[in-house]
């Protein structure tokens, strides 16, 4: 424990050095701004503890997995895709922009707040390790502190979810701990405390009978054991490291046999040569499996890849199981993806930058975080309902480019619009 205080109290000093000399000048008001939490936990600990002091073994082996092929490009469609979207920040539903004081100043800060999170992230590499925890452990979290910068109100840094505690025992007060940073083996009076407004904490699948969330991969982790378990037997298999087959020597001595394994050993094996046998009695073959493709089981790992996909919410086709697809059934499927595995991911990721970071860590409610490609999958179709809509009145131009992150156009959108029904009525 001694050791790792120390640890600890050293990271401190280096990021509060770091925080004073480095940056420009016009972070000087933010200068003082540090994270709580270590960066990396498991890598940093010093020291071994007793068995019985030891976390859990899953996150590590939930780890492991998310670097198996099938994994992994189960976590990068869903990840890539999220992280990939075109944002906006843009005055909350309900607020009235003319009583937002000093309204494009935060708008400005808000957006720098979220391109330039700390000094090495940007938002996609932020977004994408807090993605990562979630879908693989269902714990994303981020580290968040206010600067008292205005033109830079909050410092962000992505945090190892696996390492975060939840109080159980919360009672909602902002100045009460929420949460806690652990290292590995570390005991609880050690641990790092974290205020609600310090984390935003992302779970996946909430659920009333417990703290933690649950992530795509913990759901899938039997079925992600057993397809590693048929893949690696079916690799010996076809690397001939595994033999199903016997050669039968009837009414043989043992000094005959062992004098046949000898010559087949030295001779005969992985040489390609043409073994030839002078016995009285033919050797007879004994196979202990069909000698086919079957002996693979494909068609089980074929299945438990359509498990896969069903604990992440995506098609089959997203996985590369393209038998029984043509091009009607592959565009349903990828919208279906869109819909049941990215959307509710972005949405939730949005929530919670509108409720933590601008709510909470900030202070500024009149405020919202929004992708702006969750309506259409594909740009052809968003554009073509956006010019659906305008047509028949229901937007104006200035509240379409407001949905495409864009900035209210000076004239009049009423004519904008006359011209748009215009063209199409022509």
């Amino acid at each position: 424990m001694r050791a790792a205080k120390q640890l600890r109290e050293i990271w401190r000093q280096v990021t509060s050095h770091r925080g004073k000399n480095g940056g420009n000048a016009d972070l000087a008001a933010g200068a003082e701004t540090g994270r709580k939490t270590l960066a990396m936990p498991a890598i940093l600990s010093p020291v071994q503890f007793p068995i019985q002091h030891l976390p859990k073994p899953t996150p590590a082996n939930l780890r492991r997995f998310a670097e198996t092929p099938v994994v992994r490009r189960a976590i990068n469609v869903i990840k890539d895709r999220i992280a990939a979207m075109d944002w906006q920040v843009r005055v909350r539903r309900g607020a009235r922009p003319e009583d937002v004081a000093f309204l494009e100043r935060k708008l400005r800060a808000l957006r720098r707040v979220l391109e330039e999170p700390n000094d090495t992230d940007s938002f996609r590499t932020l977004m994408e390790q807090a993605i990562e925890d979630a879908l693989t452990g269902g714990f994303g979290a981020i580290e968040m502190e206010p600067t008292g910068d205005p033109e830079r109100p909050a410092m962000l840094w992505p945090v190892d979810g696996a390492s975060i505690r939840i109080n159980a025992k919360w009672d909602g007060q902002a100045s009460s701990p929420r949460y806690a940073q652990a290292l590995p083996g570390q005991m609880e009076s050690s641990a790092v405390d974290l205020r609600d407004d310090q984390l935003i904490y992302i779970r996946m699948n909430p659920r009333s009978f417990t703290p933690f969330g649950l992530g795509p991969l913990e759901v899938a982790f039997e079925t992600v054991n057993q397809f590693l378990s048929a893949h690696r037997f079916a690799g010996k298999l076809a690397a001939n490291s595994v033999a199903q087959y016997a050669l039968w020597l009837n009414e043989a001595t043992p000094a005959q046999h062992d004098r046949l394994i000898r010559w087949w050993q030295d001779e005969i094996e992985g040489t390609g040569r043409v073994p030839l046998l002078s016995t009285e009695q033919k050797p007879e073959v004994l196979r202990f499996a069909q000698g086919t493709d079957a002996d693979l089981r494909l068609a089980w790992q074929e299945f438990l890849i359509r498990m896969v996909a069903n604990a992440f919410s995506l098609p089959p086709l997203m996985l590369g199981l393209e038998a029984d697809v043509n091009q009607s059934t592959a565009s349903e499927m990828a919208d279906e993806a869109f819909r049941g595995a990215i959307s509710p991911l972005a949405v939730l990721l949005a929530g919670h930058l509108t409720r933590d970071l601008f709510g909470k860590c900030i202070g500024w409610r009149e405020f919202e975080f929004a992708f702006n490609e969750l309506s259409a999958r594909d740009e052809q179709t968003e554009l073509a309902v956006q010019v659906q809509l305008l047509q028949a009145g229901v937007l104006t131009v200035n509240e379409v480019r407001a949905m495409r992150g864009l900035a209210p156009l000076e004239q009049d959108g009423a004519a904008h619009v006359d011209l748009i029904q215009e063209r199409g009525a022509a």
